[in-house]
């Protein structure tokens, strides 16, 4: 009796995934390339009507102050890497290179609910929160349905209610995480958007820093002019050893900071509060004061 002949899908769902892995791959590391090189990706430029200037430079497409794409990209390695091993497999076993594919399938089917999971709350994010369509984002979330669909139907899985309940498990844990994760990153995407967020996001692109101590009350005073915009403020701790008579930190000594805070505005030394008009006139900030 002649064994049954393997669906279509199962021959192609491997090499398929791979060569979405890839795309998804070459088009992250794309975006991540032009992210630390300051340009804009291509069709992103501002001004272009499409909408994904605003959206990768915002906070939302950040982790931790790590671009977004990072993750992604390596997201896309892993599931191209896995999928790819069973396809160099040249074992005569035939068992054994089964036991393989349906654990490195498992593996895959992990790997992409969580980026499906993710990518559906970053789509969420952006008809609701940004309000901006971004192709590159919208094309990124296709590739990864296409992935999971591929990996799910493309495999023989011997005990589908356990699979739905794993998938449902991980999708759970990944909603509650970047529920979690972006709850402050919209506080800080908040702060962004006000005139204390872009002043502070001016100084650094202007190379300015805000030499300060966590004893001094002064400092504490012109961080709060900031509001809730203060953690993007260039700020450097001079006293990271404790309080007064502690130590300076080198910096701080290499620059001859003897009194907090004090402001370094091209090449010039500025001591004292400082208003945030003033520091705008400073840094000749063109962005809107209100």
């Amino acid at each position: 009796m002649r064994p049954l002949a393997e669906p279509l899908i199962f021959k192609i769902s491997r090499p398929a995934i791979v060569a979405l892995a890839v795309v998804g791959t070459v088009l992250t590391t794309y975006l991540t390339v032009t992210h630390f090189m300051g340009n804009a990706p291509a069709f992103c430029a501002a001004g272009s009507g499409t909408g994904c200037d605003r959206v990768l430079s915002s906070e939302y497409a950040k982790v931790f102050d790590i671009p977004l794409t990072v993750f992604g990209a390596l997201a896309y390695l892993f599931v191209g890497v896995l999928s790819a091993i069973p396809l160099f497999d040249k074992r005569e076993d035939v068992k054994a290179k089964k036991k393989l594919k349906q654990q490195l399938a498992f593996l895959v089917f992990l790997g992409s609910t969580a980026m499906l999971f993710f990518s559906g709350y970053l789509m969420y994010l952006l008809a609701f929160e940004l309000q901006t369509p971004c192709f590159y984002c919208i094309g990124s979330a296709i590739n990864v349905t296409l992935i999971w669909l591929l990996n799910l139907l493309g495999n023989d899985w011997e005990d589908q209610g356990q699979l739905f309940f794993t998938g449902l498990s991980v999708g759970l844990v990944v909603m509650i995480g970047a529920v979690g994760l972006y709850a402050t990153q919209k506080q800080v995407a908040t702060a962004s958007s006000t005139f204390a967020g872009q002043l502070a996001r001016h100084l650094a692109q202007q190379g300015a820093k805000m030499y300060g101590a966590n004893w001094c009350p002064h400092c504490h005073d012109q961080l709060e002019k900031f509001g809730e915009a203060k953690r993007l403020v260039p700020y450097v701790e001079c006293s990271p050893n404790g309080g007064p008579g502690t130590p300076p930190a080198k910096i701080c000594v290499d620059k001859k900071i003897t009194s907090y805070p004090t402001w370094e505005i091209n090449g010039q030394f500025k001591v004292g509060v400082r208003s945030l008009q003033e520091l705008a006139d400073l840094t000749n900030y063109q962005g809107p004061r209100n």
